[in-house]
């Protein structure tokens, strides 16, 4: 009988392993091999004016939109001769509020001569679910025409300021507004967020050194739609509005930044932009920075130093020499165009499907709690007991099951959740990273044990003359078992828990 189990086992593997292979995409980035060098290792602006400091006065104020009012901080220089250029913040996806974002840089240029404007973000149409990259830039470009407006600012020399998501709605504006007078994109994902969430998912995962295995869940995941519906987002596409930016444009970069594709980035822009008939580009990396171009947390003073010069010294800056200066950034691959998922690319279906085999595996539990208070109710009228309904040693099987195979959920959960700790916090463990995939699929494995111990015993049983079980409750009780098992089980090979390298 051992063997017998073996067996199946094996061939229940086997099975898993295939349905999960060809149930969703695999996940083969291609490598980037045309890296983008760098003309001098040094980040300083060509052509850019001397530094000069000056205090800095803020004045809060309120700027109209359609159908909501935000508030803004101005930072302008006190003493300043002239008319002075002006600079509008675009927000990312993790700020929203003056008080909290942009400061180091609104400051900096402030201090150099320039008029700086952090609108807060509008929330009330911005969620995890929703968000108009249009509209919002609608909603920024209220602050252009205050900042223009301001005193002493000249309205030609107003240019925008767009970090991480906000360089996705900085070119909407730069497009449908030309006489902006400049854009700086600084940590600009560029390819649309689906792709560049599934890169950053590769590079995080990479950088965390899990198991080869683990990396088919991403276009699975990022590749499908998400419960619920929404995240139309996700495809919003930046380059048709690059390609009509003719305003000269400063690209930032951190070599330490991960999530975005620091080559392929630049690399777009610079081709875009040239559609729009632009040569006037300023590419810059700088050493071990982050996102938003920090190191520790803080804003380095080299890239402020640089950002206010080329702010200050447009036009000649956006085409001195070198044009792309800095570290050498790297990329290993291109992030690309996410596959769809062929059968659960519904988000929807997904959770109903995993939801149901969950289910069905609670109905077990409660039919045996039902049957055996009934029981207990009759003993005690003094009423003849009943045999349990299912024959024995099938109930320790089945109840093996439905452990095991919701410990391996459970496990799996587990385990992404630790991964993407680490991933976010740039760390390893390999006794995490590895061992606990190595953990969740031994679990996997025992579950799929389990469950053709349960098949043998059963044909045993039959084979016997004798009945599996008695009584509808029973026989609900055994069949929601093995169905909602065999459910949760294809789910947990889609996801990768039982490859085999197919």
């Amino acid at each position: 009988m051992p063997n017998r189990v073996a067996a199946g086992t094996v061939v229940g593997i086997i099975v898993l392993a295939v349905l999960g292979a060809v149930m969703g995409p695999q996940w083969d980035p291609v490598p980037l091999t045309d890296p983008l060098e760098v003309q001098s290792p040094s980040t300083a602006i060509g052509g850019a004016p001397e530094p000069v400091a000056y205090e800095v006065r803020t004045t809060v104020v309120s700027v109209q939109l359609d159908g909501a009012v935000v508030q803004a901080q101005i930072s302008e220089p006190v003493g300043a001769p002239g008319e002075r250029a002006g600079v509008v913040f675009v927000h990312g996806a993790g700020t929203g509020k003056f008080s909290t974002a942009f400061e180091e840089q609104a400051y900096a240029l402030a201090a150099s001569g320039v008029v700086t404007m952090v609108p807060d973000k509008r929330l009330d149409t911005y969620t995890a679910r929703h968000r108009d990259y249009v509209a919002m830039a609608a909603d920024y470009a209220r602050s252009v025409e205050v900042l223009r407006g301001w005193a002493d600012v000249d309205p030609a020399r107003v240019g925008l300021y767009g970090e991480s998501e906000g360089a996705w709605i900085a070119p909407v504006m730069a497009a449908q507004d030309p006489s902006l007078a400049f854009v700086a994109l600084v940590s600009a994902p560029v390819v649309p967020p689906r792709q560049q969430a599934a890169f950053a998912t590769d590079s995080y995962l990479r950088n965390t050194g899990v198991p080869t295995g683990v990396f088919r869940a991403i276009p699975r995941a990022v590749g499908m739609s998400l419960p619920g519906g929404g995240f139309e987002y996700a495809d919003f596409d930046v380059a048709p509005y690059q390609r009509q930016m003719r305003q000269p444009v400063l690209v930032v970069y951190g070599t330490g930044d991960a999530s975005m594709p620091l080559v392929q980035g630049a690399e777009q822009i610079i081709r875009d932009t040239a559609i729009a008939g632009s040569a006037d580009y300023t590419v810059r990396y700088y050493e071990g920075a982050s996102h938003g171009i920090r190191v520790g947390g803080v804003v380095l003073e080299d890239f402020l130093r640089d950002l206010t010069g080329w702010v200050r010294g447009l036009p000649d800056t956006s085409r001195a020499s070198p044009r792309i200066a800095g570290a050498q950034p790297v990329q290993d691959y291109w992030a690309a165009p996410v596959p769809t998922p062929r059968w659960l690319g519904d988000g929807d279906l997904v959770l109903a499907t995993v939801g149901g085999g969950v289910a069905l595996l609670a109905v077990g539990p409660f039919a045996h709690l039902g049957t055996a208070a009934t029981r207990a109710v009759r003993r005690r009228r003094g009423g003849a007991d009943e045999p349990d309904g299912l024959a024995p040693g099938v109930r320790g099987r089945a109840d093996a099951l439905r452990l095991l195979v919701v410990a391996t959920v459970a496990s799996l959960v587990w385990y992404l959740v630790a991964v993407a700790r680490l991933a976010l916090g740039y760390e390893r463990n390999a006794w995490v990273v590895q061992g606990g995939w190595i953990g969740v699929r031994v679990l996997g494995i025992a579950a799929v044990v389990a469950g053709v111990a349960l098949l043998d015993r059963a044909r045993r049983v039959r084979e016997a003359g004798d009945r599996v079980t008695t009584g509808r409750v029973a026989a609900v009780e055994l069949w929601t078992s093995v169905v909602g098992a065999a459910v949760v089980l294809v789910v947990l090979a889609y996801w990768g828990v039982y490859q085999l390298g197919i």
